[in-house]
């Protein structure tokens, strides 16, 4: 039996995943959250095989806790089954460790056989995500795909408010480094301050939850 978390803030939404799932023999919900905290709670207690993920929570957490969730439980897997159809949103959902996404208006026997899939060990996208990429050229991506990987760690420095010195010290970088990385990050994507990467890693939910 494979042991699956629900994490939705509609009541309605989570019962009737619920039915779809448990109506297969080898699939069983082991618990209903509505929020992050109790995300995290029945994730440490559980340690379930899945957890299906809507990004839309009311505190914003969606895309974050995809990270808190995988340190909290590193063998489970994520699902991120969202109304979200962009393609910022797949792309940093499956940078931050979901192995799927299934976006809600798909038919029902899609969903279950993403969620399979996942647990078999595949990365999963439902079959209008998986279109729509196959029918856009690379070079229309999200730009936030073009950056390397040191590049992203500047950006979200950068943006969470960091001097460039700072950047450097955090980093184990030069600081000439981090300006040759922060010209090279503004130019693809069209920042022209450190205000624009601000506001653009916040529309897209990069930033850590002040609490």
């Amino acid at each position: 039996m494979h042991s699956i978390v629900l994490v939705d803030d509609h009541a309605i939404v989570r019962e009737g995943f619920k039915r779809l799932i448990e109506m297969e023999p080898d699939l069983e919900v082991v618990a209903e959250c509505r929020n992050a905290d109790d995300a995290v709670e029945a994730i440490s207690h559980y340690q379930p095989d899945l957890v299906a993920l809507d990004l839309s929570l009311p505190d914003g957490s969606g895309l974050p806790l995809i990270e808190h969730l995988r340190s909290v439980s590193t063998g489970t897997r994520i699902v991120v089954l969202s109304m979200h159809d962009g393609e910022p949103y797949v792309s940093e959902a499956l940078r931050r460790g979901a192995s799927g996404y299934v976006t809600k208006g798909v038919a029902p026997e899609e969903l279950v056989a993403g969620l399979r899939a996942v647990m078999h060990g595949e990365e999963f996208l439902s079959s209008d995500l998986r279109q729509r990429r196959a029918a856009r050229p690379n070079d229309t991506l999200d730009p936030i795909d073009r950056l390397t990987a040191r590049e992203h760690e500047v950006f979200l420095l950068l943006a969470a408010g960091r001097a460039p010195k700072q950047v450097a010290a955090e980093l184990g970088i030069g600081q000439k480094t981090v300006y040759i990385h922060r010209a090279s990050l503004m130019g693809k994507l069209g920042a022209g301050s450190e205000l624009d990467l601000y506001r653009i890693a916040s529309e897209r939910g990069l930033l850590p939850i002040r609490t």
